[in-house]
């Protein structure tokens, strides 16, 4: 293969040009220690690993390194999170390690809007890229079709309801529900950012064309079946989870859940196949599992336990990666993904770039499609230095779980070499080791000082600790990730959050759930606009959404949608097939 060069091709060309020379899904599998009949194959390239089997044969087997990665808060580009996390991968590869790596499907939100297909980019990436962009194995299929299976059974029961009898539903072993039209929980989902569906209206015509009401769709990644899939323990966990599920309420308040419908057992057959994560690998060779899909501004932000239980068995280290930056992603596979799996990390990669510090300290407007003001390509490491104090808040975050952060400094083409030494010495000086990596132009080659850091972190003894308890009530657990994640002096409630929160605080059953916060990515606080680490402000919590499969507590913050928008520019306009070759073109 001609050697590849990031600066004169598209990501997705490099992808296509690596992909002439990747190992066989076979290879791949038997190298990693997956036995033949532990790989379900879907082609010569991409497969399932049959999860029990493989945790059946090596339970015993002690667990490698864990690292996860996470980041400063993000400019609206992406400051290369998934490529960092490919590029480590690399990295350890190229210094003899055993290593995996564990990423999120990519939602075909994204994919066919602004930001790509999260593979990673240069030569760090997840390959092939377009099964993993178009679909992969199917299990956003799978969640969709089991999602809105429920809203099927909820609003055809609302109608049947409706227009019949209680001795014509007794018929049918039916009982009566009295579901209210004005409680429904759950929305219809699609793999799309598509705004003009956030809120609609259903059943019109007669009466037998449903139950009219209001209704809207949300993006499948914000899914509670989505939020499950990232969390399940076995088949029967994720059994049980899907029945708990709530859809809606009755006129009395009380939930209506998924296994009142009798839909539970057929919403878990459409997500029989996706329980097993996909086997993919790095350009240079090393295994990827991708799993699960969620969003860290409206959901978990997780890739699957599964996937990491796995990794952590058959490497000697595993590079898992937490949605957007340390106060969200991070926060979550802190109290949420390490408390539900019992594993807890050997490290933390935090990964800044120059050109979000900037934005941080002061900088222009980062506008994606447009091209960068030149105070992001000309050195100013006094704004830089102003900057840091969005990367210290992050620093701050990985240190109060008790683990020693490394700070990956994502090197572009225009940092210079003061702007990196400022970073290197406000970050050192908190505490965290840092790193300069070079791996979207290099590859493994361009990681090896990050690869370096994250095994000289794994060596030191860490205090891993939860932020809460789950016994702390609803609201200080609110207060507290605002005030020492988010940096909140503290928080409001508006009327119908602050009533959902009273209910749930005297329900036994909440004390078991975790606390999942919806927010901004864009800043620490709920305000996109506010950059850097805003100070003086309180977070709003405008509702509180109950997910009792997944076992999450859901305040919400600010003016989030569960459904994005399309941009006026999408990446689909770029996308296209090569007539001749059936090859897909442009994804990014």
């Amino acid at each position: 293969m001609a050697k590849l060069d990031p600066t004169q091709m598209a990501d997705w060309q490099i992808a296509e040009a690596a992909e002439e020379n990747m190992k066989s899904v076979r290879q791949l599998a038997s190298e990693w220690g997956i036995e033949e009949t532990e790989l379900l194959p879907y082609g010569h390239d991409i497969g399932k690993v049959d999860y029990n089997a493989v945790l059946k044969r090596l339970g015993n087997k002690p667990n490698g390194k864990f690292i996860d990665v996470t980041a400063i808060t993000p400019t609206p580009l992406g400051e290369g999170k998934s490529t960092t996390t490919m590029g480590l991968v690399e990295g350890l590869g190229k210094r003899g390690q055993k290593v995996s790596g564990a990423i999120r499907q990519p939602s075909g939100g994204p994919t066919f809007n602004i930001k790509g297909s999260a593979a990673g980019g240069g030569l760090s990436q997840c390959i092939p890229l377009v099964p993993f962009s178009l679909g992969l194995t199917g299990d956003i299929d799978n969640i969709n079709n089991a999602h809105n299976l429920a809203m099927v059974a909820l609003t055809s029961r609302m109608q049947h309801e409706a227009i019949n009898t209680d001795e014509f539903l007794a018929k049918r072993n039916l009982k009566r529900l009295n579901i209210d039209p004005h409680n429904i929980q759950m929305k219809w989902i699609m793999d799309y950012c598509a705004q003009s569906l956030r809120n609609i209206i259903i059943g019109i015509g007669g009466k037998m064309d449903g139950y009219m009401m209001e209704s809207g769709f949300a993006i499948t990644v914000s899914s509670e079946i989505m939020a499950i899939l990232a969390v399940f323990k076995d088949l029967k966990d994720l059994r049980e989870r899907m029945g708990r599920i709530v859809v809606a309420y009755d006129r009395q308040g009380n939930p209506i859940t998924t296994k009142d419908l009798e839909v539970d057992g057929a919403m878990t057959a459409w997500m029989v196949k996706a329980t097993n994560p996909n086997l993919l690998q790095t350009i240079e060779g090393q295994p990827v599992l991708v799993h699960a899909g969620p969003f860290a501004n409206i959901a978990v932000g997780q890739s699957s336990i599964v996937a990491d239980r796995l990794g952590l068995k058959l490497s000697d280290y595993h590079v898992t990666e937490s949605g957007f930056g340390a106060d969200i992603g991070f926060e979550k596979f802190w109290n949420i993904k390490s408390r539900l799996s019992g594993l807890t990390p050997d490290c933390a990669v935090i990964v800044a770039t120059i050109r979000a510090l900037k934005m941080h300290g002061g900088g222009p407007k980062v506008v994606p499609g447009k091209p960068l003001d030149e105070a992001y390509t000309k050195s100013n490491p006094d704004l830089v230095a102003k900057g840091c104090d969005n990367l210290l808040a992050h620093i701050e975050t990985v240190r109060k779980a008790g683990i020693r952060p490394v700070v990956c400094i994502n090197q572009f083409k225009f940092d210079s070499e003061d702007e990196i030494k400022v970073v290197r010495e406000i970050a050192e000086k908190a505490g965290a080791k840092v790193a300069l990596s070079n791996h979207w132009a290099k590859g493994g080659e361009g990681a090896l000082e990050l690869a370096d850091a994250v095994m000289d972190a794994c060596k030191e003894k860490n205090d891993f600790h939860f932020l809460y308890d789950l016994d702390m009530p609803l609201t200080q657990r609110i207060e507290l990730i605002a005030k020492e994640v988010y940096g909140a002096d503290g928080v409001t409630y508006q009327p119908e959050a602050k009533a959902k929160i009273k209910k749930l605080e005297e329900d036994p059953e909440s004390k078991e759930m975790c606390t999942c916060m919806v927010k901004t990515h864009l800043s620490l606080s709920h305000n996109p606009d506010l950059k850097g680490r805003p100070t003086g402000w309180t977070l709003p919590i405008r509702d509180v959404l109950t997910y009792k499969g997944a076992g999450f507590i859901v305040p919400v913050a600010g003016e989030i949608k569960l459904m994005p928008g399309t941009g006026s520019d999408p990446a689909f306009r770029r996308i296209d097939v090569d007539t001749d070759t059936g090859r897909v073109k442009g994804l990014f």
